[in-house]
């Protein structure tokens, strides 16, 4: 819109100069414009509203201009916000499920390793009764007497025996405190996770809602220090970037598939463990029932020989008695041929002649004497052993008493005793 402008208002309006009624325009003039300056006061206004209207106007299309092109940047700025934040959701999906993974391969590995610590328990339980066995076994076998008191071979087996139960009860209680110790790793192992994956629960929770905020949601604010970061961020500044968020969790994953693996080994060993030691033990009580089937019948022998020898004096006692008898009955038979060589001394002149009977009956009667001088030989030699027979009959008693006594210990109690020795799967920890 064009306007036009008196020339003196112009070269007025250039020299900066505005005409005023001045002192000549006294009385009623002196409260008036003069109709130059009302045309110069109207074309101020119009100049002025004519500026005004442009500068509006180029603001108009400049703010039209602005608002596309900040429209369709904030578009894309949000758009790529949501994307982002679609791709961190991702993401958390990802570890979080990882971190669950791993957390139930860490409850299902611990569960079998407190299984395997309750077996080390129950098989360190079950070696107290072979040990109070072997230990009973010894005990009773000092109270053995004389001669049997001896070391034999049953109490060699006896004392590796202990020897054994106490070193494999150490190698248990070493293998239980590991045991111990790796469930203690695994349960801070799994505690570390479970902190990671809670935090990521919360953040996808938080992202999640976060994603599903548009310019039509009523739930949102203004919340001008948002921006301010620093005062929320938990690592230092350079930390705090995808890498080392990952590379938090993928430390913590490490350090529980390590705990697993170690888990998981140690269960091995405990396996191991447990298997070897029960056979060794097992083997071990084999080799001393041997040995003590082996001692009671060495001593059964030796107690049968010497009952053996017991009946030999009382076959001499009968034997002397039989002797005895026999030189009883040879006394009538003498005394029968003495009293007919007697009465036949008594015939009178030539009767009295060696004849036949003569001759017979003194070969009976030297036959009979000559016969109980042998028997009472026979008698006094028999008589003679009956003796020295006596002499060991307290010795042989003595060492039968022993034997007997040694038998009852070895054979009665110490090998019932170990019938109550625990079984292979007992030993195992089941």
């Amino acid at each position: 819109m064009c306007v036009c402008v008196p020339p003196y208002a112009e070269a007025t309006l250039k020299e900066g100069f505005y005409p005023s009624s001045g002192l000549a325009t006294a009385g009623y003039r002196s409260a008036k414009y003069s109709p130059e300056e009302w045309h110069i006061n109207n074309f101020s206004t119009l100049h002025q509203a004519v500026t005004d209207r442009n500068n509006a106007e180029r603001i108009c299309h400049d703010s039209k201009t602005l608002y596309k092109e900040t429209e369709a940047g904030t578009l894309h700025t949000q758009a790529e916000g949501t994307r982002h934040l679609g791709e961190r959701l991702q993401h958390i999906h990802f570890w979080k499920s990882e971190l669950q993974r791993h957390i139930e391969k860490l409850v299902a590995e611990t569960d079998l390793l407190l299984g395997q610590k309750r077996r080390l328990l129950k098989s360190l339980d079950a070696t107290e009764i072979p040990f109070a066995i072997a230990t009973d076994n010894l005990t009773c076998r000092e109270r053995r007497l004389g001669p049997d008191l001896v070391k034999d071979r049953v109490e060699e087996e006896l004392l590796k025996e202990v020897e054994l139960i106490s070193s494999i009860q150490a190698l248990l209680k070493k293998t239980l405190s590991q045991a111990v110790n790796q469930i203690k790793c695994n349960r801070d192992a799994k505690q570390t996770l479970e902190l990671d994956w809670s935090d990521k629960y919360q953040a996808y929770s938080l992202d999640d809602q976060c994603g599903r905020y548009n310019n039509m949601s009523t739930d949102t604010e203004y919340h001008p220090n948002s921006d301010n970061l620093q005062d929320h961020i938990s690592l230092p500044p350079l930390l705090c970037n995808r890498d080392a968020w990952v590379s938090f969790t993928q430390d913590n994953l490490s350090v529980a598939q390590r705990e697993e693996q170690a888990s998981v080994e140690l269960r091995l060993l405990v396996e191991r463990v447990l298997q070897e030691t029960a056979e060794d033990l097992r083997v071990q009580c084999s080799n001393v029932d041997q040995a003590f089937s082996q001692r009671c019948l060495q001593l059964t022998e030796a107690k049968t020989q010497l009952q053996l020898h017991l009946t030999q004096i009382g076959a001499q006692e009968r034997n002397i008695m039989s002797l005895q008898q026999a030189l009883y009955d040879k006394e009538a038979p003498l005394r029968v041929a003495q009293s007919r060589l007697h009465q036949r001394s008594h015939r009178p002149h030539m009767e009295l002649c060696r004849d036949t009977p003569q001759f017979s009956l003194v070969g009976e009667v030297g036959q009979i004497s000559q016969t109980m001088s042998s028997l009472q030989q026979q008698l006094s030699a028999a008589r003679s052993s009956l003796s020295h027979l006596e002499e060991s009959r307290m010795v042989l008693e003595k060492d039968i008493g022993c034997k007997t006594h040694s038998l009852l210990i070895d054979r009665d109690k110490c090998m019932s005793h170990r019938t109550r020795y625990p079984t292979f799967i007992a030993l195992s920890g089941y």
